[in-house]
């Protein structure tokens, strides 16, 4: 079954180009598009999108409530942030309601179609220089929410930890295996205990509990 997409932007030039990049990508197809968040919602409930490319800013609902009313309307759609570099404030919000990444929009043909399917797979969408970017500068980093960051990533083996620390800085889970000498099957399996243990939505939202740990 080929991966659902929406793609969601008050452009229609944006759209376009978006679509025509996907359309070269044999197990892609897209499905739906939309103007603004709240038509974003409709359609992606409607035609039980896969992967719901989001627009931070739109008229009306913008991709942030869009993104938190997919949370709860629609919990198995992986979303995915379009953003540029001037809006790095609003991805952490995002961030904060469960999207699984953000995309800058100038992401070249190649890379955006493996960020889609990456995100069909439950993978964050984050490279490592932006991770960093965004989570070391916009996110709080107040003592008590670092103090509680800590005390529930106590309940993570030495081994977990090893492998949130790795994921929060970016790599995937075959770049993991490879550095741990482990089978990116293991990796999996020790990323799905993290979020269980953790209580994680998913491995974005566990990144930033280990960035805030370590503030």
């Amino acid at each position: 079954m080929p991966i659902r997409v929406l793609i969601a932007d008050d452009e229609s030039l944006i759209r376009s180009g978006i679509r025509l990049v996907l359309r070269h990508a044999g197990d892609i197809e897209v499905v739906a598009e939309a103007g603004d968040g709240a038509e974003a919602v409709a359609l992606a409930v409607r035609h039980a999108v896969d992967v719901a490319l989001l627009d931070i800013r739109m008229p009306g609902v913008d991709g942030l409530a869009a993104a938190e009313r997919l949370a709860r309307e629609a919990p198995g759609v992986q979303v995915v942030m379009l953003t540029t570099f001037g809006e790095d404030a609003y991805v952490a919000r995002a961030l904060r309601a469960g999207a699984t990444g953000f995309l800058l929009k100038d992401i070249a043909p190649d890379d955006l179609i493996a960020a889609v399917r990456a995100a069909a797979g439950g993978s964050a969408i984050l490279s490592p220089q932006i991770t960093r970017h965004v989570i070391d500068r916009y996110l709080d980093r107040d003592g008590d929410r670092a103090a509680a960051a800590r005390h529930r990533l106590a309940e993570l083996t030495g081994r977990e930890r090893e492998v949130l620390g790795m994921h929060a800085d970016g790599l995937s889970n075959a770049e993991i295996g490879r550095r741990l000498y482990l089978g990116e099957g293991t990796v999996k399996a020790h990323v799905s205990r993290i979020l269980a243990k953790l209580g994680c939505a998913n491995r974005v939202q566990a990144a930033i509990l280990a960035h805030d740990a370590a503030n």
